[in-house]
């Protein structure tokens, strides 16, 4: 085996490599520095990914300020991106809340191919008209008698990130940070 021989091999290799994944990359739509996706597509993008995702996780503040998660069955969001969520009056994410209203929540892919996370402020709900609207039927069997016991969260958005490969928006190519809108 001659070892420069097989330097240069392993040269050309690398440089296909590189050369692939820069195509890769662009292919895939990654944003050059500087350009900014449009703000309704990336609400569009964001909405259609919450949709898919079904579930979201509802990240507090617990009373030390460690973040506490929690899978969550959330409302589709609203035009303005509110986001309603339904829970028992006695969790500790109502305390939570009651005592820091910041909250984050975040929809994951189905496949894994991105996010998105909504950082906003939550406010307690229990008026009748709102918990009427606000329901839904299979939720029966964990608040029997939901006057009582059921309670909504609306998240207002301060900010939006949103990362989807399928769709390109995979953010910055240097720092990661991801494609965001602000409320």
């Amino acid at each position: 085996m001659n070892p420069v021989r097989n330097a240069g091999v392993i040269w050309v290799a690398v440089i296909i490599a590189l050369s692939v994944l820069l195509l890769f990359s662009d292919a895939c739509g990654q944003e050059a520095e500087g350009v900014e996706t449009p703000r309704d597509t990336l609400l569009a993008v964001a909405q259609t990914m919450m949709a898919e995702a079904r579930f979201c996780v509802l990240i507090t503040l617990d009373a030390s300020g460690h973040p506490r998660a929690r899978a969550m069955d959330p409302f589709p969001p609203e035009e303005n991106m509110v986001i309603w969520l339904g829970t028992a009056r006695v969790t500790r994410k109502v305390e939570e809340i009651r005592k820091d209203p910041r909250v984050t929540l975040y929809y994951g892919h189905p496949e894994g191919a991105g996010y998105v996370s909504l950082y906003g402020t939550a406010r307690l709900v229990e008026t009748p008209e709102e918990k009427e609207r606000r329901w839904k039927e299979e939720w029966s069997k964990w608040y029997p008698d939901k006057e009582a016991s059921y309670i909504l969260i609306a998240v207002t958005p301060e900010r939006l990130e949103v990362v989807d490969f399928t769709r390109g928006l995979m953010g910055d190519p240097k720092t990661w940070k991801p494609a965001s809108v602000k409320f």
